[in-house]
């Protein structure tokens, strides 16, 4: 099974009666808003999700979830292209989730490029529909109308009609089944940069996020649940939260588990909830809570690592094997072998998981910043047991989302506290709490193997990837973590490298362990691109050779590889020579966005440490919607990389988690920013997405400066002087 895969797939386009509402079937995943249209009027399909109304406004319904990635502006630009009007003029509305429509789960760097057609072929569609009226209304052919400025106009007359005023005829016509979508080059907005439209509101406040959430009555719980990871509550006393100033009530949570369809698992966690009057009373009531938990022989961080190293001794699932790479090893004039270290990671989002539900009188709404409304929707019908009709939820602006904002632990608190109490609630997840109950990014091992022949040129790798499965957490029953999709999914960026080496074995060996674990930015990706760049690296300095020419040589087949990487190297100066203790590392990574992105990173090692002075960045993600929001994409994941790579990692003792806030889960601070340059290479390529491809280039880039600037290997992360 491969979601990303089938999130990329198509269907039809048809025409609302009620104004002139352009309809789009979006893929399975991706739900718009029924609701929304519903009240517009009948309409020839059920997704549609843009409108144009007789007054001239267009709205434009947002089928994907912002949570800081640019959808806001990047997707209603598709639409402002194609229909000859300023993003500005377009009314962006988030789609709130109705089962008809799918789900509108957002990741996988997937936005952009699966809805890039789809919009501009409903776009053009009502183009050519109020050019069709606008020539029906004169009497003259359609091919001497042309389109701008939210108008038609007839040129050889002077005539010109708003869209608006031909909404009545054009709402009437046929919809066109194959309408002429725009020639790229007479593009006047996609391709150049652009302000987002939301950047106003988010500067002067009016942007509402999940946590702004104000609904009358409402009142606020946090909760307590057992630090040890999946132990019960086996009693608790409430006097002293109850008494606590503005503590309302103290809700239990019983313990089981939840299943939606035949797929997702969930678990609902005996746990304990205090009810304030604010969010502030609810977290002071909660510490004062005397819970008690059966909480002995949890794990520790040492013990999971001899698991890992004990699992590798053993073959895993093949997820490619190219000629004979053991024979090849065996054969070899020399063989580099390495092991690599990889540490659970926390999401850490700005905004706090939060969530308001209200559960009363058969109804609920959930007012959420989720990346995945749709099976929001399906958890709250499960929760209260009421028809999708009765379930509206409305989806928030996100402050980062990084695949945490998939998981619905958090959603699942807010809809069972609402529904015990019958009254608006909104969850807020302290710092702590999110940081030590997180659905962590996983922890990985590494097992490589390279085999060089007498020439120096690299004949043999394998891969041996140990890692717990995010998959088979989740839906174990259906693909276990043994499964083939368990093994794609960890084996991304491993099975799927892009040297040309004759022999290559990748296989992967799970190992599941009581940490939850969730998909975190690019996922596997970020640990398997780690693994390669740095052992590419090493097998480089075993035949002395230089890294990027042995890139060069083992990329000569792929163009686009060669373009991105030979643009980063040229860009950062390689080859030219560095003061000493600094050191130049380079690293390339294609995503399965297919974007690719190459990364070169300048370091300095001195008496305060390392430090991370230059980061030149090259990507080719196709067509460059709006360059402006692809900069910004690449510098955000580059510093959400650096985080993790110099400072990220969640370690256990006795099936704790030790990190608790920023204090020991440390950020990049502004005064460790380094110098950020990006280059977009011009690419005819449909667009693919930017949010992810950043992250994996970044650790290995550093590593292999660190480790170019002091002569030593750099195998796991975070980076540390040794």
């Amino acid at each position: 099974m491969n979601a990303e895969v089938s999130r990329r797939e198509f269907v039809k386009a048809g025409a609302a009666l009620s104004g002139l509402v352009v309809a789009l079937q979006l893929p399975a995943y991706a739900r718009t808003a029924a609701g929304a249209l519903a009240r517009l009027g009948p309409t020839l399909s059920p997704a549609a999700f843009l409108q144009i109304a007789p007054d001239g406004t267009v709205t434009f319904w947002l089928s994907k979830c912002e949570m800081g990635q640019g959808v806001r502006s990047a997707l209603p630009m598709i639409v402002a292209e194609e229909l000859d009007i300023s993003p500005e003029a377009i009314r962006v509305e988030q789609a709130s989730a109705d089962p008809k429509y799918g789900d509108q789960a957002t990741g996988g760097s997937s936005s952009i490029s699966s809805l890039w057609q789809p919009l501009r072929k409903a776009s053009a569609q009502a183009r050519e529909m109020l050019v069709g009226a606008a020539a029906r209304t004169w009497g003259v052919p359609a091919s001497e109308c042309a389109t701008g400025e939210g108008s038609v106009r007839h040129d050889p007359s002077g005539r010109r009609l708003s869209y608006g005023t031909l909404v009545p005829v054009a709402a009437a016509l046929a919809v066109p089944a194959e309408p002429a979508l725009k020639d790229p080059k007479s593009f006047r907005l996609l391709g150049r940069p652009s302000r987002r439209l939301d950047t106003a509101a988010k500067v002067d406040g009016s942007a509402r996020y999940g946590i702004d959430t104000r609904l009358p009555g409402m009142v606020f719980a946090c909760i307590a649940r057992c630090p040890v990871f999946g132990r019960p509550l086996t009693g608790y006393d409430a006097d002293q939260a109850r008494a606590m100033p503005g503590v309302i009530d103290v809700v239990p949570l019983e313990q089981g588990e939840l299943l939606i369809g035949d797929f997702w698992r969930f678990e609902l966690p005996g746990a304990v909830a205090v009810v304030a009057e604010n969010s502030w009373a609810a977290m002071r009531g909660c510490k004062a809570l005397d819970c008690r938990w059966e909480a002995a022989g949890g794990m520790s961080s040492a013990q999971l690592a001899r698991i890992f190293r004990d699992r590798s001794a053993q073959a895993g699932r093949l997820g490619r094997n190219d000629g004979d790479a053991q024979t090849a090893l065996e054969h070899a004039a020399k063989v580099v072998e390495v092991e690599y270290d990889v540490p659970f990671l926390a999401h850490a989002t700005m905004e706090p998981m939060n969530c308001t539900a209200y559960v009363r009188g058969g109804r609920c709404d959930v007012y959420a910043p989720t990346q995945d409304p749709g099976t929001v929707s399906q958890l709250a019908q499960s929760l209260t047991g009421l028809d999708a009709s009765a379930v509206e939820v409305h989806t928030t602006i996100m402050g980062g989302g990084f695949g945490r904002r998939f998981e619905m632990d958090w959603v699942i608190d807010s809809i069972r506290v609402s529904k015990a109490l019958s009254r608006p609630v909104q969850v807020v997840w302290t710092r702590e709490h999110d940081m030590q109950h997180d659905n962590y990014r996983p922890a990985s091992y590494h097992v490589l193997r390279g085999g060089l022949d007498s020439a120096g040129k690299l004949v043999a790798w394998t891969h041996r990837v140990v890692a717990p499965s995010v998959i088979g957490w989740h839906a174990p029953g259906v693909l276990p973590p043994g499964s083939a999709a368990a093994a794609g999914e960890a084996l991304d960026g491993a099975a799927d490298l892009a040297y040309a080496i004759p022999n290559l074995r990748v296989d992967y060996c799970p190992v599941q362990t009581p940490v939850p674990v969730g998909w975190w930015r690019s996922v596997y990706a970020s640990q398997t691109c780690f693994a390669n760049e740095t052992f590419l690296d090493e097998v480089a300095r075993a035949a002395g050779r230089d890294p990027l020419e042995l890139r060069r040589e083992l990329l000569a087949g792929s163009p686009r590889h060669l373009a991105v990487l030979n643009k980063a190297a040229e860009q950062a100066g390689w080859g030219t020579p560095l003061p000493a203790g600094r050191g130049r590392g380079i690293a390339i990574h294609k995503f399965f966005s297919d974007a690719i992105v190459a990364e070169v990173a300048e370091v300095t090692v001195g008496p305060k440490g390392l430090r991370v002075d230059r980061v030149v960045c090259a990507i080719d993600c196709g067509l460059a919607l709006n360059p402006d929001i692809i900069t910004a994409q690449m510098e955000g994941g580059i510093v959400y990389a650096l985080s993790a790579a110099l400072k990220g990692a969640i370690t256990l003792e006795a099936g704790r988690v030790k990190q608790s806030n920023f204090h020991d889960y440390p950020v990049l601070r502004h005064s460790e920013m380094p110098r950020v340059e990006v280059y977009i290479l011009a690419s005819g390529d449909t667009p693919h997405g930017v949010g992810e491809p950043a992250v994996p280039p970044l650790a290995p880039a550093v590593a292999n400066a660190l480790a170019m600037a002091t002569g030593t290997s750099v195998r796991r992360l975070p980076l540390a002087l040794e």
